[in-house]
């Protein structure tokens, strides 16, 4: 079986945050060394496993708190939720999703005015087209209140910055919207989180921003109570479906591309694919098995090279939860005796290492990773001669 991957939820405020956390079951804590408390769960009626963080207000926290869920959770995205002002009339409650973040404050003051130099991030191809297409069916709406009104879903630009941008008229918004006069929303986070997945390459980005203000010196009124939960809500609908969506199609993406199993001559199995096979089963006999790594593949790895993959693996296991602590401890303890005996010379060492190893095996049998990773070392350490 092949194991669902999470997606990282991150939001600036606690009302976002909730109406997120309402979507999800079955959460469980998970606090960060540096202290960063994050609830892992899964979308309520499925397997889909969701990782949700408050990052606090501002860019730079953003930023932060999106690196150590990264290197926490090794998630498939980390989407941003929550709420932006309109910058040109997008009506409140609508949903916006980036297709494009500008960090606008990035310029320089010279004599004869503010001369832009802003960074800037496109969406992620895959995920925005899976995004269009769930605002084309409207599949997500099942998420809202019966009585609510559906919203729509707008693609564009969005602008992210370091002040609350609260006017129509004032210098600073006369600015952008000179200078971005594409984006169709304005906060404060997405530049951050964007950054963040810009610098882990595996790691893509969505912004889902549900429009609660104009951004034109109502912010703040008694709208705010009213616009505010229902633009969350709204944006936590679309962002938890698109989440769903994405990893029931990377799941599909990953089972339809496993190599079908070849056997041929009753007895003997040929692994004519470019990868390691492992043979798990109580007993094997008059049997052979037949292995060719192909081309690039003949020599085989270092196996300590290989044991501390297999440790970074393990340690990513059990922050994903995929291993519980307990487990994790017996493995550590296997992982260290097989390595005391790589180090070892002559054939004791190297029976020291496999016994250890096929007990690691068992206790890592029911993950994906780190059962592939034993059966590296396996095969490195039967390649030594």
């Amino acid at each position: 079986m092949i194991d669902c991957k999470s997606v990282v939820v991150l939001t600036a405020l606690n009302l976002e945050y909730a109406a997120v956390r309402m979507h999800l079951d079955r959460l469980t804590l998970h606090v960060h060394p540096a202290g960063t408390r994050f609830e892992r769960g899964t979308i309520r009626g499925t397997d889909c496993k969701v990782v949700l963080g408050l990052t606090g207000v501002g860019n730079q926290s953003a930023a932060v708190i999106a690196e150590r869920a990264i290197r926490q959770f090794n998630p498939t995205a980390v989407f941003f939720v929550g709420v932006a002002g309109a910058l040109w009339g997008t009506p409140l409650g609508d949903i916006v999703v980036a297709s494009r973040v500008y960090a606008y404050h990035g310029g320089t003051s010279e004599d004869d005015g503010l001369k832009t130099r802003p960074r800037s991030w496109e969406a992620n191809h895959s995920i925005d087209q899976l995004a269009k297409s769930l605002a084309r069916s409207s599949d997500w709406t099942a998420r809202l209140p019966s009585e609510v009104e559906h919203p729509k879903v707008h693609f564009g630009p969005i602008a992210a910055g370091e002040i609350v941008q609260n006017s129509r008229i004032s210098r600073e918004a006369q600015w952008i919207r000179e200078r971005f006069n594409d984006a169709t929303a304005i906060e404060m986070e997405a530049a951050g989180v964007s950054q963040a997945g810009h610098l882990n390459e595996t790691t893509p980005v969505a912004i889902v921003r549900g429009i609660s203000d104009f951004a034109d010196g109502t912010k703040g009124s008694n709208n705010d109570g009213t616009w505010q939960p229902r633009a969350a809500a709204n944006a936590s609908a679309f962002a938890i479906q698109l989440a769903e969506d994405l990893i029931t199609q990377r799941t599909e993406t990953m089972t339809s591309t496993m190599p079908e199993p070849r056997t041929t001559t009753a007895g003997t199995v040929y692994n004519i694919s470019s990868g390691p096979v492992g043979i798990q089963a109580s007993s094997v006999s008059g049997s052979t098995v037949t292995m060719n790594s192909g081309p690039g593949h003949d020599t085989p790895r270092d196996p300590l090279s290989v044991l501390v993959e297999l440790r970074t693996c393990l340690d990513r296991d059990r922050s994903n939860g995929e291993v519980d602590d307990d487990t994790y401890e017996a493995a550590k303890d296997e992982l260290e005796t097989a390595e005391s005996g790589l180090k070892e010379a002559g054939d004791r060492g190297k029976k020291k290492s496999f016994l250890a190893l096929k007990r690691l095996s068992g206790l890592v049998a029911g993950t994906t990773s780190a059962a592939a990773h034993v059966t590296l070392v396996i095969a490195a350490l039967g390649g030594l001669t």
